[in-house]
């Protein structure tokens, strides 16, 4: 579909029309998967944060399995989970995890933070469905969203900067060993210098709200800075090699010895991850399958 407009500064190309495209409530849908594999016989245990995988020295007391579960993984709480083979989808600290289990540090993760405008409510006639822009693939923005959100709102963005902090949602948020980690990484410093004006514009963009709302211009020429307030904020772990590209298919990694070769690490799933969920998990089972022996 082709539309041209009279203004030169707002000509759009080419568009793809799907009506039916829509969004669902992610939190939902991550609690309803929850709830089938608890049904199922699965376990959850939240607020266990990793702090060390090793190999189990004994069986517990009273079972009769003996060594059935040679991996042992330690908790920030010092409780344990003893398992015969672990799967890790670590998100913002995948890198992290495969370290801790004695597997490679990289593609290293780099945490990028997304900073969303709203468009208030008497401006939703503007917007009638998702419009989402083709992402430039040198670069860990995804361009400019509208999209309608399932209460009724709707956001606008994100932009993309460099998080100084792994779960930093606020513009103020900072953690000195992430920062570290970050800035010191070759592959960053190879990313900054070969994008550092492209970089600087999104890091104005996250403050100045009205260069946000020219990006947004391109796409409804009516829209103004008094029709969006400040939204929310997201984190996107990117992938990133030590040569500063930017990884964004899939990345397994497993190791050797008595805890590697029972370990599989999903470093790197591409987006859309939440939307093909279904997809990518058949994608891991099968991966499981043939790194176990299953």
């Amino acid at each position: 579909m082709q539309r041209k407009s009279k203004s030169k500064s707002h000509i759009g190309l080419m568009a793809l029309d799907s009506p039916n495209t829509g969004i669902v409530d992610w939190r939902e849908v991550a609690l309803s998967y929850a709830k089938d594999f608890c049904e199922m016989g699965g376990n959850i245990a939240t607020q266990f944060e990793v702090t060390d995988f090793q190999c189990t020295k004994e069986s517990p007391e009273g079972s009769t399995d003996g060594l059935k579960y040679p991996i042992t993984i330690k908790s920030q709480k010092k409780t344990a989970v003893q398992c015969k083979y672990v799967v890790t989808c670590g998100g913002l600290y995948s890198d992290r995890l495969s370290q801790k289990s004695g597997c490679s540090y990289e593609p290293r993760v780099v945490p990028f933070r997304g900073d969303y405008l709203v468009l208030k409510p008497e401006k939703h006639y503007l917007v009638k469905g998702n419009i989402y822009p083709v992402p430039n693939p040198k670069f860990p923005f995804l361009g400019v969203h509208f999209t309608p959100r399932m209460n009724g709102s709707i956001w606008l963005g994100p932009n993309a900067v460099l998080a100084f902090k792994r779960e930093g949602y606020n513009i103020c948020d900072f953690d000195m060993h992430d920062f570290a980690d970050a800035v010191s990484y070759s592959g960053v410093q190879k990313l900054a210098l070969k994008h550092v004006a492209f970089g600087i514009k999104e890091m104005y963009r996250g403050i100045n709200i009205s260069a946000q709302v020219k990006q947004l211009q391109r796409y409804i020429p009516q829209l103004t800075v008094n029709d969006v307030k400040r939204g929310p904020s997201g984190v996107r772990a990117q992938a990133l090699d030590r040569d500063g590209n930017l990884v964004d298919d899939f990345v397994f990694d497993g190791g050797s010895g008595p805890i590697g070769s029972c370990v599989l690490h999903v470093r790197n799933a591409p987006s859309p991850a939440a939307t093909s969920s279904l997809a990518i998990g058949e994608i891991i089972a099968n991966e499981a399958e043939k790194t176990f022996s299953l």
